[in-house]
Parts: structure tokens; sequence; C-alpha cells
């Protein structure tokens, strides 16, 4: 039987590699772990996202976000959802305001620069994740 520690990284493509590592480093304040290379050039790097989780970026030309993606979106635990909103806000990146979720947390969310929806994430005492117990979708 297979027992799953944690999430070990989720993999998006950029058009602009850069700019999605300045945006990830300047704006959600996660720094480069490793680069990947070929041939002298960088072509994608990974991003420590605390523990032993990260975000892996690969340079694809033409990379954006779709509704069809099988991935939706991406969710990052954040300490303070107001201080990480206002964050974000201070670097003029467009960022929703906070909701109180069904499940007991608090989110906000964000896109990168190759419209990647990002979910920031705040869990309380009575989060869902802790206590359990269905709750009612309502969005």
């Amino acid at each position: 039987m297979i027992k799953v520690k944690q999430l070990a990284h989720v993999c998006i493509f950029a058009d602009d590699l850069e700019a999605t590592r300045s945006f990830y480093r300047d704006v959600l304040g996660m720094d480069t772990q490793f680069n990947f290379l070929r041939d002298g050039k960088i072509l994608g790097f990974y991003l420590n996202c605390g523990s032993r989780s990260h975000i892996e970026v690969f340079q694809k030309d033409g990379a954006s976000y779709s509704g069809l993606n099988q991935i939706n979106h991406f969710c990052l635990e954040v300490e303070n959802i107001d201080a990480a909103i206002a964050h974000v806000r201070s670097k003029g990146v467009d960022i929703t305001s906070k909701k109180h979720a069904c499940d007991d947390t608090y989110q906000a969310w964000v896109r990168d620069p190759n419209d990647v929806k990002i979910e920031l994430f705040e869990y309380t005492e009575k989060s869902a994740q802790f206590v359990g117990g269905d709750r009612i979708a309502d969005w």
C-alpha cells in the first residue's frame, strides 16, 4: 500500500521564464531551489514552497492558462492571509479580497504572468481539513 506524505511539486509552463521567476520571488516570496540547464542555458527551475514542496517551472513558448486545462489551480498555505493580500497588492498585482470559505478557511486568488490561478489559503481552528465533516459548496 502507498502512503502519500505530501504534495512534492506542481509543474507549470511559462512563456516568459524570468518574468515568472520574478513574480514568484518578488510577489509571493518564493526562492529558487535550483535551475534546470541544457547546453548552458536555463530551461526551468524549482521554487521552494517550504518543507519539501515545490513548484516546477519550464519554459514553453506560447504557454498560457486555459479553463480547459486539467489542473485548475494550485494552493499555497500562508501564515497571515491579510498580510499576504497587502503584500501582493503592494507589488501592483491584482488579488481578490479575503473570503471565508465553506471549509472554514480563508482564501484569496491571484494569477501569475502565465495566467495560472493561485489560491492563497489560511487555515483556522475550525477548518474541515483538521476537524472533518462535510461542507456545503457555496460557489
